[in-house]
């Protein structure tokens, strides 16, 4: 029963994003589209369980050049105790001036977009990596839930929350203590949200390809082997697209600080 309990509030969870959410997903999807048409880069970050999206946008079967996944190991945990445990990995998303610094390494552009998912919405981590994006020009999109940053904390300095910070924010429905099933006892069990934001994020895919492809610019699709017709070196073509969406744009030097006279 609680099985069948489950997979009901999780339809139910996805007809309410079908329902109320079409608007903003077609919305974010004309700006991811736009970064790709202009070969920019649709960076998308998670931490925590909310990589899980990000790691299954690109590279995916049926996805395509353009998304820029963000992985950060400190902010996965690949452990439950001890290095890159699940602890470590709690403490440091909440942690404010951590995202800037690991944005030092991707050279962001005003032609790009950011994706960000999060559940809740509060951390340090999802907030900055959206506040950093803003500050630099980027359009951000960010997928929560909006149910529990309504009763959470506002724990970040900057008093916001992740979807205030966005130019598209998407609601996942998901309610705050993203489990779902109630099997009588104090703490609910089954989580909701991965598969809310898992959902989302294949919508985004799917309608930014849809924009792309009526006028005529779909980058490299990921395609599984198993699709008939599909050339030899297809997938090489996707991975070269690729290299060359990555290698293109190399940093610009840091200026030498200069002393009174004009010399170092």
């Amino acid at each position: 029963m609680s099985a069948q309990n489950y997979l009901g509030i999780i339809q139910w969870v996805l007809a309410e994003i079908q329902s109320a959410e079409m608007k903003a997903i077609k919305a974010a999807a004309r700006i991811m589209a736009a970064s790709i048409r202009k070969k920019g880069r649709v960076y998308m970050f998670g931490s925590g369980h909310s990589v899980i999206p990000v790691l299954d946008i690109f590279p995916r079967y049926g996805s395509f050049v353009g998304f820029f996944p963000l992985y950060d190991p400190r902010l996965m945990w690949s452990n439950v105790i001890g290095p890159g445990g699940a602890r470590e990995l709690l403490w440091l998303e909440r942690q404010e001036g951590y995202a800037k610094v690991f944005l030092q390494s991707y050279p962001l552009e005003k032609r790009d977009a950011m994706l960000v998912f999060s559940h809740g919405g509060l951390n340090a981590a999802p907030i900055e990596m959206a506040l950093e994006a803003k500050a630099r020009g980027l359009k951000v999109v960010t997928v929560s839930s909006h149910a529990n940053a309504k009763i959470g904390k506002r724990s970040h300095s900057s008093g916001k929350i992740l979807s205030e910070i966005a130019d598209v924010p998407i609601d996942n429905h998901i309610p705050p203590e993203d489990a779902l099933v109630d099997v009588g006892q104090l703490e609910r069990v089954a989580a909701g949200s991965t598969v809310a934001a898992v959902a989302i994020a294949m919508s985004l895919v799917a309608e930014t390809a849809a924009v792309l492809a009526k006028t005529g610019t779909m980058p490299p699709t990921f395609v599984s082997p198993n699709v008939a017709g599909v050339p030899p070196g297809h997938m090489a073509g996707v991975y070269q697209a690729f290299t060359e969406l990555y290698y293109a744009r190399p940093f610009k030097a840091a200026r030498k600080p200069r002393t009174k006279g004009g010399r170092p």
